[in-house]
């Protein structure tokens, strides 16, 4: 079993890939065992999940609705997902976990709503004010964060979280003191002109929502992937990340590159929290804190902390989201059964570094006893 699991995964030349695909691959077949348990066809239940994202035509659709309707929700949802997961990878970098990816998204989806949201600016000026507010107050969260780490040695995961609930809690008062709706108990909705999604578009008989803010993300990762790889600020993010001793030593600044990393990953967090509240959501619900946030560090481990991997498993994680509902309806199972499957692939993804470590290490002992023969 060692053998065979080295032979499959021990080769560096694209390890990464392959133990993500070894990690989901499992994660699906226990899933299917939860779904047979349960009297459920698992291949049934997988295409449920893709007709719910819209890859997949359903047997029957609602007025102005088809699959490319589905499809554009799904694109919806997909794109703070990106933003999210790259907020995490960007971090990870170098060396740090960020747990406060959802007070950041929390903060900066507030601060644009009721500063841009809620005004009567035309969409021109609106739209780009948005997203600038949501840059820049993420990156201001996540530099506190970072300045704490360095300056007072504060583990970044402990002021992450303690950040989360206070900014959450803060936010709760504002809006039930302020900004709340009386029917829906929720923020105030934000007008269409600074929202960033087109919502209820009608043409060709259909009627959809357009992401404005997707392909921003797939610009957003190509360009952090480019920073990482190509430029000198890459490099010293991965310097630290590897060893702060090391990087020290050779002149890199651990203060400025991590307070750095951390202001470019709330910045990314921030657009996250934009492109999630004043886009796809359109409100915000006081007490709750986006569980996209936390969901973002596994999706980020499951794409290798790479910007381009991160893409990719955020599709498969919003397809689960966003597909579980029909699941649900079409299987007549309750929608924890499709949580519990996405929690299932979360914890494989979580375990990514685990299994490589174990192969690594693996690998060692049978070269070892190898040439000991």
């Amino acid at each position: 079993m060692k053998r065979a699991l080295v032979k499959l995964l021990g080769n560096e030349k694209g390890q990464l890939f392959r133990i993500s695909l070894f990690s989901l691959v499992i994660s699906l077949i226990v899933g299917s065992f939860i779904l047979i348990l349960i009297g459920k066809n698992p291949l049934s239940a997988y295409g449920n999940l893709l007709q719910g994202s819209g890859l997949l035509p359903k047997f029957s659709y609602a007025g102005r609705q088809n699959m490319f309707t589905d499809f554009m929700s799904f694109l919806d949802a997909l794109t703070p997902m990106i933003f999210a997961s790259l907020a995490v990878s960007v971090a990870l970098k170098c060396g740090l976990f960020n747990i406060g990816v959802s007070g950041m998204m929390l903060a900066a989806g507030f601060a644009a709503s009721v500063t841009v949201g809620m005004s009567g600016l035309a969409a021109p000026v609106a739209k780009p004010l948005v997203i600038i507010i949501g840059i820049v107050v993420g990156g201001l969260v996540g530099g506190l964060i970072g300045w704490l780490k360095y300056r007072f040695n504060l583990n970044e995961v402990v002021s992450a979280i303690m950040l989360n609930y206070t900014l959450m809690y803060i936010i709760t008062f504002f809006i039930n003191s302020f900004f709340v709706d009386p029917v829906s108990r929720q923020s105030t909705p934000i007008s269409d002109a600074s929202r960033l999604t087109l919502v209820g578009v009608r043409t060709m008989g259909l009627k959809f929502d357009i992401p404005l803010a997707f392909p921003l993300a797939i610009i957003s990762a190509i360009l952090i992937k480019f920073m990482m790889d190509r430029t000198i600020t890459g490099f010293e993010i991965k310097a630290v990340g590897l060893s702060r001793k090391a990087a020290e030593y050779a002149g890199i600044s651990i203060r400025d590159n991590i307070i750095k990393t951390m202001v470019i990953s709330g910045a990314l967090a921030g657009m996250a929290g934009v492109t999630f509240f004043c886009g796809y959501a359109g409100s915000i619900q006081p007490g709750v804190v986006p569980g996209m946030g936390f969901n973002a560090i596994a999706v980020s481990l499951l794409g290798n902390s790479d910007p381009i991997g991160c893409i990719f498993s955020s599709f498969l994680i919003t397809i689960l989201s966003k597909g579980a509902i029909y699941l649900s309806s079409q299987q007549g199972v309750d929608i924890e059964i499709a949580d519990l499957i996405t929690a299932v692939i979360l914890i494989f993804a979580a375990c990514s570094e685990f299994i490589r470590m174990y192969v690594t290490r693996a690998a060692a002992e049978i070269k070892q006893a190898e040439g000991e023969h």
